[in-house]
């Protein structure tokens, strides 16, 4: 009905058909007014005028009706003029009313005319848009990346784009015969089916994950998707479906989970977990593995400062630093946790600062190390063991030359078997003080601050004495030669020197010789007091071991000065028998 007055709206009026009939219509409507007036009178006059006034505003528009109006007014003046030789006023009435009439028709249908061409306009705009819109919508259905389809809500298939019939691999004619459970796996129609029957009721909307049949026979994931029309639309029986195939997606999604639980399996194996550490929130996050390592409850977040209950207060420092700004890229750090059954665990935490969206975090493992420290230290325990078993040995290897030295050194005084035996017997005793000074220590060496004080340990409280020196250590076999030559110097000292006085002194030092600490260590015993048989020096088994009739049984150049007052012994040992 539209198009049939747009094309009489644009086609007729105008044109030179429309101004012969207006012209007929006009020739006819004068002879009808002048045969009326004359068979008729003057009742009938103008009033024929009327029908063809609104033919010829129709067909000529508002000003060829008001000039045929005022046309037809004055030829029925002049008809009525040539029948009764006058007008009357009657009819000059009725040509006045003729001539209103006339132009209010014209007027108003010229109105009409205008409205109806705005309205037809109007909506010629509105039928453009809405076809465009309908082109937009069937391009973009049609091309579209994704399958598209409606269906009544039987499941028929009614309509089906091409990329669906690419999945499908049917053609468009084919889909539309069939139904939509058709297309769906014998496993899961019956998802579908159910909100296909749920339809009439609140469900509206239906999305779910299914595998879809192929005309051959195969079968692709995809996600499915149907939603209706409310019953009161137009389109209340319909329903619109959106295929996407999500078979790559799905592929990938699985493999990720593959992963995902062989990672678990790899970190629970090696019984390692994962964590998150945020800075902005102060929280950790973490797999099951890594709240069962710290003996926590399964949670997905915690605030760090609930780790205090479990972890070391010793260690506690270096977890809580965590949350301080820091340029460190990599998370290195071991601490110690109490699980509830009060076992302590060594855990390492390792990791490396990552930023996401615009929030600073650390995301690492947390290994368990207990059984590794525990390993560690049984191995540890078992070196030093076995190291402290080799010591011993070395040592007693070491004394066995030494006694072997001292009875070779000793001769019999006098054919003297008791005296020999004495003498004897007293070195010896002086070997098992040192050794046993030794033993006391962890390692075969001997501080020589400890010799000299176990040395001199009897005179302490009763005579002045004076031990001054660096800390030194020395080995095993040295300590023991050096504890004779003190134990001779101290005898000498008792018998005839400062010990054996109550005003003497006795003054022990050692320093380097040199600035360099690497050089030798110059030894000096130097007593203060009256000497017996001063000047004397008697040669036999002490002089031999302090090495005065040769070389001593450790050290080098050694220097003896008696005098009455005094009594001075140097020694240098060099840097093979002491260590730092």
């Amino acid at each position: 009905m539209g198009s049939y007055l747009r094309w009489l709206n644009s086609t007729v009026p105008g044109t030179p058909l429309a101004h012969v009939a207006s012209a007929v219509i006009l020739a006819v409507s004068i002879v009808f007014e002048a045969t009326n007036s004359i068979h008729v009178g003057q009742d009938g006059a103008f009033i024929s005028f009327i029908p063809a006034i609104i033919i010829i505003v129709y067909l000529e528009g508002r000003s060829a009706a008001i000039a045929a109006t005022l046309v037809m007014a004055a030829t029925g003046l002049w008809a009525r003029q040539a029948l009764n030789s006058q007008i009357s006023y009657e009819d000059l009435t009725r040509a006045i009313l003729l001539l209103v009439s006339g132009g209010v028709i014209a007027t108003i249908f010229h109105r009409l005319r205008t409205e109806l061409s705005e309205a037809l306009r109007i909506a010629e705009a509105r039928l453009a848009a809405v076809q465009e819109t309908e082109s937009r919508y069937r391009w973009a259905f049609e091309r579209a990346a994704m399958g598209f389809a409606s269906s009544n809500r039987r499941g028929e298939l009614l309509q089906a784009n091409e990329r669906l019939c690419e999945l499908t691999g049917y053609e468009t004619l084919e889909l539309a015969q069939l139904q939509i459970e058709e297309l769906i796996h014998p496993d899961d129609r019956d998802e579908v089916q159910g909100f296909l029957r749920d339809l009439g009721s609140d469900a509206a909307a239906f999305g779910a994950e299914v595998r879809l049949l192929r005309k051959d026979g195969k079968t692709f994931w995809a996600r499915l998707t149907l939603s209706s029309s409310p019953h009161d639309e137009v389109f209340a029986d319909s329903v619109f479906i959106v295929i996407d195939d999500i078979s790559e997606r799905r592929t990938a999604r699985e493999a990720l989970r593959a992963q995902k639980e062989w990672l678990d399996l790899a970190l629970s194996a090696g019984r390692m977990g994962t964590w998150r550490m945020d800075f902005r929130d102060g929280t950790v996050t973490g797999s099951g593995k890594f709240w069962d390592i710290l003996g926590l409850p399964v949670g997905p977040t915690a605030r760090l400062e609930d780790l205090s209950a479990v972890v070391d207060p010793a260690d506690w420092p270096k977890l809580a630093g965590s949350m301080k700004p820091s340029t460190t890229a990599n998370y290195d750090i071991e601490i110690r946790v109490r699980r509830q059954d009060e076992h302590v665990r060594w855990i390492a935490l390792r990791g490396r600062k990552e930023k996401y969206d615009d929030r600073s975090l650390y995301i690492g493992v947390a290994a368990d190390l207990t059984e590794r420290r525990q390993t560690t230290l049984l191995r540890a325990a078992a070196k030093k063991r076995e190291r402290t078993m080799r010591e011993e040995r070395h040592r007693f290897s070491n004394l066995f030359p030494v006694i072997t030295a001292l009875v070779k050194m000793i001769n019999v005084p006098g054919n003297d078997i008791a005296k020999y035996k004495e003498m004897l017997i007293d070195r010896i005793r002086t070997l098992e003080a040192t050794h046993l000074l030794l033993s006391r220590r962890s390692s075969t060496s001997g501080m020589l601050h400890d010799l000299v004080s176990q040395e001199l340990q009897p005179f302490a409280e009763t005579r002045d004495i004076r031990i001054v020196g660096p800390s030194l250590v020395m080995p095993a076999g040295a300590a023991e030669s050096f504890a004779m030559v003190l134990h001779e110097l101290t005898t000498n000292s008792v018998k005839h020197g400062a010990l054996g006085d109550t005003e003497g002194r006795v003054e022990v030092t050692w320093s380097f010789a040199s600035a360099d600490a690497g050089g030798d260590v110059v030894f000096d015993w130097v007593e203060s007091g009256q000497r017996k048989l001063a000047g004397i020096v008697r040669h036999g088994f002490g002089s031999m071991i302090i090495g005065v009739d040769g070389a001593p049984l450790v050290g080098h150049s050694p220097k003896l000065e008696i005098s009455e007052r005094g009594f001075r012994y140097s020694l240098r040992l060099s840097r093979k028998e002491i260590e730092l």
